[in-house]
């Protein structure tokens, strides 16, 4: 883990970047006191299984069928 000052942290961010982007992990001191961190984002997509819900949802079987005309009207603006 490296450590360095603000200043230099300031005039040498965008390499700082590039190197947190590798996989290191850099820490920020001021007057010598670690302060702040710059770690890499983890980036996780979270798993998707086919299937979860059933038997959770239901269509009503009449589900595309017209709305009544009262209703459709609300809808409408009318």
């Amino acid at each position: 883990m490296k450590t360095v000052n603000i200043h230099e942290a300031k005039t040498q961010f965008s390499k700082l970047i590039d190197a947190v982007a590798q996989g290191e992990e850099i820490v920020i001191a001021k007057a010598g006191k670690p302060t702040a961190m710059l770690v890499p984002i983890q980036q996780h997509k979270p798993s998707r299984r086919p299937g979860t819900m059933k038997g959770e949802i239901r269509i009503a079987d009449d589900f595309d069928a017209p709305l009544p005309e009262d209703i459709q009207a609300a809808f409408e603006g009318r």
